[in-house]
């Protein structure tokens, strides 16, 4: 299973040419903690790939927004519309108990909506703050909780999505304007999509683990899956069905690999069950009880220890191994932190 999840993943064996690939390969890729997750999309970037994974957001090449569980996610332009469409009904349920708490009903949704797509015409980018004052000049009480709803909110109706960065704060910018172009799916089409992206790209998995990284409902994930069922193959390893895109005799994972990944990549967060590359036993170390997920080290698809980012440039990474390495594994530590030093060089 676990070679099978590197290649499926593309952290060995093909990697693909541009940040905006990885997106579209991944369909989403969990992106609260920005910068970590630029890092999870330059690991998939093949060597002669641009590597400049900032740049390609700020000019849209991939865009961040909430959709699927929800949390922040990077997608392709090309998918975010019907992903929205898949995940916004639900997650507006849940939001709109928020706002009623917060006093916000039908009429000010609609009000603010108005007011941030005004803002944000021909081009303008804005951060969350400088719309906050927009709709305060319009009349509409704001405070912190209630400027994330109304940009959440945005997001949902498919009005903003992520714009340039201004320094290192974010943006919101007209999705319009971001992704023109929307490939119209029914309910049924998009499902089907949804899950041939998945099981391509993070298989082998199950229907829990998909159910889980998407956020629909069991009949929902299951009605997707089985639709593509006949374009993959399927595998029952302790009792449960897995479904991958590759044939499992092909995967033939290089020795000695070793990659720092970030906090919540996809690798680990994605799956509902995640003993395949975490041992029980070290589970409270790489993922707190409030659900944070850290940086971990990866030595041949298996989670050995964990690494932080310092202040320092000579040394821009700590490693807390769950035992004593090897000194080949250090020597490839040593390796992968000049390779994240490199990134944050292109990066910043």
């Amino acid at each position: 299973m676990i070679p099978a999840r590197l290649i499926s993943q593309r952290l060995v064996g093909e990697k693909l040419g541009a940040p905006r690939d990885v997106a579209a390969w991944m369909g989403a890729i969990q992106a609260q903690d920005f910068g970590m997750a630029l890092w999870g999309i330059d690991q998939r970037l093949s060597d002669g790939a641009n590597r400049a994974v900032l740049d390609a957001f700020n000019a849209g090449a991939f865009l961040r927004t909430h959709v699927l569980r929800p949390t922040w996610h990077f997608v392709a332009p090309e998918n975010i519309r019907w992903m929205l469409t898949l995940s916004a009904r639900r997650i507006k349920v849940s939001a709109q108990a928020w706002g009623r708490h917060l006093g916000i009903g039908e009429e000010l949704y609609c009000k603010s909506n108005r007011i941030i797509e005004k803002a944000l015409e021909n081009g303008v980018h804005l951060t969350r703050e400088a719309l906050g004052q927009e709709l305060e000049h319009s009349g509409i009480v704001v405070d912190a909780s209630r400027l994330v709803h109304f940009t959440m909110w945005a997001e949902l109706e498919g009005i903003v999505c992520s714009g340039a960065l201004q320094g290192k704060k974010q943006t919101y910018a007209l999705l319009d304007e971001r992704a023109p172009q929307a490939e119209l799916l029914t309910r049924d089409e998009s499902l089907a999509k949804l899950a041939r992206i998945y099981f391509t790209s993070h298989g082998p998995a199950t229907l829990q683990d998909f159910v889980w990284w998407s956020g629909l409902s069991q009949a929902e994930a299951r009605r997707g899956m089985e639709a593509v069922a006949s374009e993959l193959a399927s595998e029952v390893i302790g009792g449960q069905s897995y479904l991958f895109a590759y044939n499992s005799s092909s995967f033939v994972l290089p020795k000695n690999t070793l990659h720092l990944l970030p906090a919540f990549d996809e690798y680990l967060v994605s799956y509902k069950d995640r003993s395949a590359v975490l041992s029980p036993a070290q589970h409270h170390k790489a993922i707190s009880s409030n659900g944070i997920f850290r940086p971990t080290v990866v030595v041949d698809g298996s989670i050995v220890g964990l690494w932080k980012k310092t202040n320092t440039k000579t040394r821009p990474i700590d490693f807390d191994f769950f035992k004593k390495p090897s000194a080949a594994t250090l020597r490839k530590a040593e390796k992968a932190t000049d390779g994240y030093r490199e990134f944050l060089l292109r990066n910043n």
